[in-house]
């Protein structure tokens, strides 16, 4: 087999943040080439470089040994290059074969040729096995397995030579995948590349060819055998990090500290099962999994954004009534968001606002708010936060990601929440800011927070986390002690895989 695409020294810088930093990628025709690497290793970065949707700072591309540019998604399908996500971007309410030709429509005189559209897809879905399903239905009505059939097909109408597969396992059984392996061996067998995506290492066993490790935005191993390396060895070059992580002292936890938030068999269908922890007074209690794994949906179901179909959450004895946020604002519980640009900050209002907005009734008097008492109390806060640069009345946009961060627990502060439950805490975050959002955590617990923690960086879950609760597919496969789990193990369980 030949190289079909090399990817050499690509660079990737976002404000703040160096994505990648130097990735090579080599995909021979034929093959399937597996990429592995921890969330936030890079993985999603360098397929958006491979499929024109981000610009590399520095690097080359060569696609049967030409270089190339890839300008947009569209210069990508030009030169056959397709990708197959984990959240499908199929038209529900357009039929199968509207999807599959969805952009380059047969036509003629201006006026699409339903019936040729229909002729050509029911050629491609013969060629990829499934003959069965109608071209005329909906998509919106197909399995999930069926709709990925789809999605490849409409790849190979655009006569796609390498096709990226993002997670594309995570939402089928398991008769599902072995149709779907099948597939992807046909693939192979006609000359296209497929670079596949997963976290199950399993899957990378029986239908891998090669792989490539990702770490810290960098190329760490490559042209590995998929078949033959042992799993020990992949969790060591995917967990050795170049990030030093600095965590303040854990706090004495007294016997007698009470259980201030309770979970008990919590459950949402096709989202988590089952899952039930405690947290005490001045305890962090850390959820680790890779994404998709239920994490978000458990801390959004405790604070009410998502209805809990069984179990409750019970804050200082008393049960929430599932569904109702302000119900579980008012008992004291927080929730700062993982996307807190979009969830949890109000860009253009100034920092003093976005600090008060959860304890506004605290400053108004007669209908009217009092705007010189809130930037006081704010103020105070942002002051004891180091909020930088210093200035309550400035657009929070113009903050740096720690600062946003900041003004975030800074709001929960004012608010003096009983639990507190932190998605992503240190997400966009820089090195040096990471360590003062590490150091405000720790000191939230010795003031008797009952802390929550989400984190991708199982590091950061095990080094600020009293307790670890680790999750896999939307259920809790271990629950203890921080300090007797270490990261290799985490990703084990994670990952289904064997500690050989």
């Amino acid at each position: 087999m030949t190289d079909l695409l090399n990817m050499m020294g690509i660079v990737k810088e976002f404000p703040g943040v160096r994505a990648l930093d130097g990735v090579d990628l080599d995909v021979r025709a034929g093959e399937v080439h597996c990429l592995l690497g921890q969330n936030g290793a890079g993985k999603s970065t360098l397929i958006r470089v491979l499929t024109g949707a981000h610009q590399p700072d520095a690097g080359m591309i060569r696609i049967n040994d030409e270089p190339v540019q890839l300008n947009s998604p569209t210069a990508a399908i030009q030169r056959g290059i397709a990708a197959i996500y984990q959240e499908l971007d199929l038209v529900p309410d357009l039929t199968v074969a509207e999807n599959i030709f969805l952009g380059h429509e047969p036509t003629r005189y201006g006026f699409s040729r339903t019936h040729e559209a229909n002729t050509k897809a029911r050629s491609i879905l013969q060629g990829l096995g499934h003959p069965e399903i109608p071209t005329n239905r909906s998509v919106g009505s197909l399995p999930a397995a069926g709709q990925q059939v789809v999605s490849m097909a409409r790849a190979l109408s655009r006569n796609a030579r390498l096709i990226v597969m993002d997670e594309p396992s995570a939402v089928l059984d398991p008769e599902e995948v072995s149709n779907l392996f099948r597939v992807i061996r046909g693939l192979t067998e006609s000359g296209v590349a497929v670079v596949y995506i997963s976290h199950r290492l399993e899957e990378i066993r029986e239908i891998g060819d090669r792989v490539t490790v990702l770490k810290d935005g960098a190329t760490v191993a490559t042209g590995l055998d998929a078949r033959e390396t042992p799993t020990k060895e992949l969790i060591q070059l995917m967990t050795g990090r170049s990030i030093e992580y600095v965590f303040p002292p854990r706090n004495e936890m007294p016997d007698a500290a009470p259980v201030v938030l309770d979970v008990v068999d919590l459950s949402r269908p096709g989202e988590f099962a089952g899952i039930g922890f405690e947290v005490r007074a001045g305890e962090i209690v850390g959820l680790a999994g890779l994404v998709g794994s239920g994490r978000s949906e458990v801390l959004e179901t405790v604070y009410g954004a998502r209805r809990a179909a069984t179990g409750f959450v019970r804050v200082d004895g008393a049960v929430l009534r599932p569904g109702r946020v302000q119900d579980a604002v008012k008992a004291g519980v927080g929730l700062a968001p993982e996307e807190r640009k979009s969830q949890a900050l109000l860009l253009d209002e100034a920092v003093f606002k976005n600090i008060t907005v959860s304890t506004l009734g605290r400053f108004a008097s007669s209908g009217f708010l009092n705007s010189r008492a809130e930037r006081e109390a704010a103020g105070k806060l942002a002051l004891e936060l180091d909020v930088r640069p210093p200035g309550v009345d400035q657009p929070v946009r113009n903050l740096s990601g720690g600062n946003q961060q900041k003004v975030v627990l800074a709001r929960w502060l004012l608010r003096d929440c009983r639990v507190l439950l932190l998605d992503e805490p240190t997400r966009g975050v820089d090195v040096g800011a990471r360590s003062e959002i590490y150091a405000l955590i720790r000191e939230l617990a010795s003031n008797g927070v009952a802390i929550v923690l989400v984190s991708s960086e199982v590091p950061e879950v095990l080094g600020l986390s009293d307790r670890v609760v680790v999750l896999r597919e939307g259920r809790a496969v271990h629950t203890g002690p921080a300090q007797e789990i270490d990261e290799h193990q985490v990703l084990d369980l994670v990952m289904e895989g064997s500690a050989g």
